[in-house]
């Protein structure tokens, strides 16, 4: 897992790279938690990189949009593949997430 975080004005970008897996979310998670903890309030996560999302992957999402509005902070997905996109809809959580197509419109919704 590969994770490339960039910052574009007040967004702050993150891109998880691979799978988030039982492996890779974890880092994945810790790196996310640490950019809301740091004070970042507009946060766009785009996963057009991640060739696979188990469980695991999709709990730490739902851990970070939970403490996303706890610290009333903007936590935006973009990025999101048709497979991805479907276990949202499986999973009930598809609603939760502002979910945009493209970097420019996730960075438009997270400020």
């Amino acid at each position: 897992m590969e994770i490339v975080e960039m910052l574009r004005g007040p967004v702050t970008i993150i891109e998880p790279r691979g799978a988030l897996d039982k492996s890779g979310a974890p880092p994945f998670g810790d790196r996310i938690f640490a950019v809301i903890d740091s004070g970042s309030r507009n946060l766009l996560v785009d996963l057009q990189q991640i060739v696979y999302i188990s469980s695991a992957g999709f709990r730490t999402l739902l851990l970070a949009h939970k403490r996303a509005d706890e610290v009333k902070a903007k936590l935006v997905l973009c990025g999101v593949s048709a497979e991805v996109r479907r276990l949202f809809e499986l999973g009930r959580v598809l609603d939760l997430f502002t979910i945009c197509a493209t970097r420019d419109e996730g960075v438009a919704k997270a400020t």
